[in-house]
């Protein structure tokens, strides 16, 4: 008979062979470690990255490859890894998480490190380096790990420099911090490194003008909010080039149904391009409307648009 302690290795290798077969059924059970996602906007851009998060645990994480270790294919084996192995060897290709490969998913493209990504789902590897690291992003977002990464299928790969931080983290995180109206800075914190790089959106209003006129033009027939909202958003965020367009979206909007909104909208436009006559003729009706029996309109606003009309009068 085996003794108590000879059976507890058998019984933990049990355990594991049981979590990978019921992994592999798509039976969710607990992991080591754990799925995590962090999204962030820039602009109208999503950019979310899904990962599993290993611990310390006291290990030793970065470091040079046994001796004999060639090429830079993944040493990221837990089976195969001698005891006294770095988790993250340098040269090696890397998950930059546990379980999955770690994917990267941007709804536009962008610019990682001032270098084009188009828009997508990816999976992200990194080869760390004591001095330098190389973060890449590949066309096959849903391996397991890097053990079926192939070069090949690299669509972008820029470097990054490692920086040594005072804190430990114990389990790996993404976050997105510093975050700007035009780009984001990822940082992958683990132990006590950090590794940033930059994704930017290359000109956020062009982008959103963009988007803007494929919601107009696949709004529904009776539908005047959307014209009207990507009208207002044109105007009032200075994106002369586009002003054109948006008056096409605001007469749109119109057309549709009057109501004190675009109304008040259009009289402004017509205000700062030197009709105060239309703008106070546009605005006596949007306040007709505002004024009606359960119109529903703030008087505030009203009250708003008496005042400007009163300007515009004194122009006249």
């Amino acid at each position: 008979m085996k003794s108590p302690k000879k059976l507890l290795p058998l019984a933990a290798a049990a355990l594991l062979a049981l979590s990978a077969f019921a992994q592999a059924q798509g039976l969710r059970t607990p992991r080591p470690s754990q799925k995590a996602s962090v999204m962030q906007t820039v602009g109208v851009t999503d950019l979310t990255i899904t990962y599993s998060r290993p611990g310390v645990k006291g290990r030793t994480i970065w470091g040079d490859p046994p001796a004999a270790a060639s090429g830079t294919a993944t040493l990221d084996d837990a089976r195969a890894r001698p005891k006294d192995q770095v988790i993250v060897p340098y040269g090696h290709v890397w998950r930059a998480g546990a379980n999955e490969a770690t994917q990267f998913a941007t709804t536009d493209d962008v610019l990682v490190n001032g270098q084009p990504l188009k828009a997508g789902t990816y999976s992200l590897h990194t080869i760390p380096g004591k001095d330098e690291w190389t973060i890449i992003f590949n066309s096959d977002a849903g391996q397991w790990g890097s053990f079926s990464y192939d070069e090949k299928k690299d669509v972008l790969r820029v470097k990054a420099k490692p920086q040594t931080v005072a804190e430990n983290q114990e389990w790996l995180i993404y976050t997105f911090d510093p975050v700007g109206e035009t780009s984001a800075q990822v940082n992958l914190r683990w132990e006590r490194l950090r590794v940033p790089f930059t994704v930017e959106v290359k000109d956020v209003k062009a982008l959103t003008v963009e988007k803007l006129r494929a919601a107009v033009a696949a709004a529904k027939p009776d539908d005047w909010r959307t014209p009207l909202q990507a009208a207002n958003w044109v105007f009032t965020n200075d994106v002369p080039a586009s002003n054109p367009e948006a008056m096409q979206w605001l007469d749109k909007s119109l057309k549709t149904k009057e109501t004190f909104g675009n109304l008040y909208t259009k009289a402004r436009v017509l205000a700062t391009t030197g009709k105060p006559a239309d703008a106070v003729a546009t605005a006596e009706k949007a306040i007709q409307l505002g004024k009606a029996p359960n119109s529903g309109v703030d008087p505030n606003n009203i009250a708003d648009l008496e005042k400007r009309m009163a300007e515009w009068k004194s122009k006249m």
